[in-house]
């Protein structure tokens, strides 16, 4: 199965930036959902608009809902790691239903060094106006990740062509540590996995900032 995010509207950062704040307008919180494969760079985008919108604007990460490393080796999946299947999707729901409702909210960040979730390692302070939420699968059209829809008022997705995924993705393992070898099969293994299942499942953005 190809691409799904044909019918998106191209747009660059600085567009992106404008049409955020132009809808910035109701007295509930806008929120953003940034969605992309793993390495197209969610992370950077999100906090490049953060920074052009300025203290109202704040960014939630859905890499704080890995399951656990005991939780994935009990069930078998911790070789799989990353799959839509091994993150806490109705935590992560329930989590943005909170931001919706207002308020200050507590939220579980990634540390990648540690391999580990670091519980309310972050927080959306109540004065925040702009939610910028990304995550790899924030836009997968299959449950339980389909109810994440109606949350959101705005949706991006990255598109980065694949050999630049592997690349960035072989890149980032060696970063880690790991030998060569070893770094291409974890990126060209379950990582192009993850990426597959991106590209192939994930319903129509808003809005699609290509990448070549």
């Amino acid at each position: 199965m190809g691409p799904r995010n044909l019918t998106a509207q191209p747009i660059d950062i600085a567009a992106l930036a404008r049409e955020i704040s132009d809808r910035n307008t109701a007295r509930d919180r806008l929120i953003v959902a940034i969605a992309g494969a793993p390495g197209s760079g969610k992370s950077t985008l999100a906090e490049d608009l953060a920074n052009r919108l300025g203290a109202g604007a704040a960014v939630l990460p859905m890499d704080g809902f890995h399951l656990d490393n005991a939780t994935l080796r009990a069930a078998g999946l911790f070789a799989h790691k990353g799959a839509p299947n091994t993150f806490d999707a109705a935590g992560f729901i329930a989590l943005l239903r909170e931001v919706r409702a207002g308020g200050a909210v507590s939220y579980p960040t990634f540390d990648r060094n540690a391999d580990a979730t670091v519980p309310g390692g972050g927080m959306i302070d109540a004065d925040t106006r702009i939610v910028l939420a990304e995550g790899n699968y924030l836009l997968l059209d299959n449950a339980p990740w389909d109810r994440l829809a109606p949350l959101c008022d705005l949706t991006v997705q990255l598109h980065v062509p694949r050999h630049v995924l592997e690349q960035r993705l072989i890149d980032r393992w060696l970063a880690y540590g790991l030998d060569p070898e070893a770094a291409r099969a974890r990126a060209l293994g379950n990582d192009m996995r993850n990426v597959d299942t991106v590209v192939s499942t994930s319903r129509p953005a808003d809005y699609v900032i290509r990448q070549s």
